[in-house]
């Protein structure tokens, strides 16, 4: 993303199918790690940047993870987490 463009005032969602059953067994699974679906998911494409991107990729992938911080510093403190489904 050129550094000229502001980010969208929201983190936009990305569809993926994914069978029902399996999404359910994801959310299980996540809970126990005490995490969430979103939080694994980043985690997940963060590492495969870092493994098998290039310097651009990176570069990108940090700035990407500067607006997540930046949303996340500005959410309402007492806004109760979403509880998963």
């Amino acid at each position: 993303m050129s550094e000229t463009v502001p980010p969208p005032l929201k983190t936009p969602t990305r569809p993926i199918r994914v069978p029902t059953v399996m999404w359910d067994a994801y959310g299980r699974v996540v809970s126990r790690l005490e995490t969430d679906r979103s939080a694994r998911i980043l985690e997940h494409m963060a590492a495969d940047i870092r493994e098998h991107g290039s310097a651009q990729d990176v570069a990108d992938l940090e700035q990407g993870l500067r607006e997540l911080a930046e949303r996340r510093a500005r959410m309402h403190q007492g806004r109760p987490r979403k509880t998963q489904g």
